[in-house]
């Protein structure tokens, strides 16, 4: 795939800043999302910060990390990975924030979540004329994908609690959900669905996912999970990630850049854009 400016546009060219879309992708992706649900629930509660001072302090830590994400030139796996884990967090807490602490229904936030979401869709795209994560090559197109991102998370944290309130299953049966609809993403991609929606979906769907078995593990057993609490779940999540950021920076197999200019060259892979 070639990425060219359009003509007469002066902007920062980069190397593609995001990895390549591989099962390693997804796999680091619930596993941040698992984080988010379970770590910020232990800083919140176990550790009685509260929610409006974890946001604060987690706010704080994205906010340091995308400074650092935006002055690179090009992927860097524990930059990246760690802005995920951030911002899965942050947008959890935006909508526990919402619904805890401002009362406002969870049918409510997940639909302005889903029209901010398809605003942003709508801007990045008659601003960039491309939606694809392999031509995320220009400080603009960054910040369009990170403000996507954020809002998937907050989408998909309001979306699986308001599934959860609305049926009243248990962690594990939830999984199942959100699993079956990825399942179905992926055999529509499979049979000719675009891969830009494909990939959007399946993120947003990972959300609900991770979530679901982040509160599996850790909820004790009379509440439907495996007793493990929020701190085992985090820890061994968190090594988890970082041992297969570690295999990613080594191995470099999730690198899609190959040259730096006016045209950035990303290597094709058949996988969702």
């Amino acid at each position: 795939m070639t990425t060219t400016l359009p003509a007469g546009t002066a902007r920062r060219q980069l190397l593609n800043k995001v990895p390549e879309v591989t099962v390693f992708f997804w796999v680091i992706k619930i596993l941040c999302t698992t984080v988010g649900e379970s770590f910020a629930d232990y800083v919140n509660e176990t550790l009685g910060f509260g929610l409006t001072n974890t946001t604060v302090l987690f706010s704080a830590g994205l906010v340091a990390v995308m400074v650092v994400q935006f002055r690179t030139r090009r992927y860097v796996p524990w930059v990246y990975w760690l802005a995920v884990v951030l911002i899965s967090v942050v947008g959890t807490l935006l909508t526990d924030n919402l619904t805890d602490a401002q009362g406002v229904p969870l049918w409510l936030s997940s639909t302005v979540f889903a029209v901010l979401l398809a605003g942003v869709f709508a801007v990045w795209y008659l601003r960039e004329r491309s939606l694809s994560i392999h031509a995320i090559d220009t400080t603009a197109r960054e910040g369009w994908y990170w403000l996507v991102v954020l809002v998937t998370f907050a989408l998909g944290t309001a979306v699986g609690d308001w599934t959860l309130e609305l049926t009243g299953w248990t962690p594990g049966v939830a999984i199942l959900l959100p699993a079956s609809l990825l399942l179905a993403v992926l055999a529509g991609w499979k049979l000719g669905a675009g891969p830009v929606m494909s990939f959007w979906l399946a993120y947003v769907l990972t959300r609900p996912l991770g979530a679901n078995i982040g509160d599996f593990l850790a909820l004790p057993g009379d509440g439907g999970g495996l007793g493990l609490g929020t701190l085992v779940t985090s820890v061994v999540f968190l090594a988890t990630i970082l041992a297969t950021v570690v295999y990613l920076t080594l191995t470099r197999i999730d690198r899609t850049e190959e040259q730096v200019g006016t045209t950035t060259t990303a290597r094709p892979a058949g996988r969702p854009d």
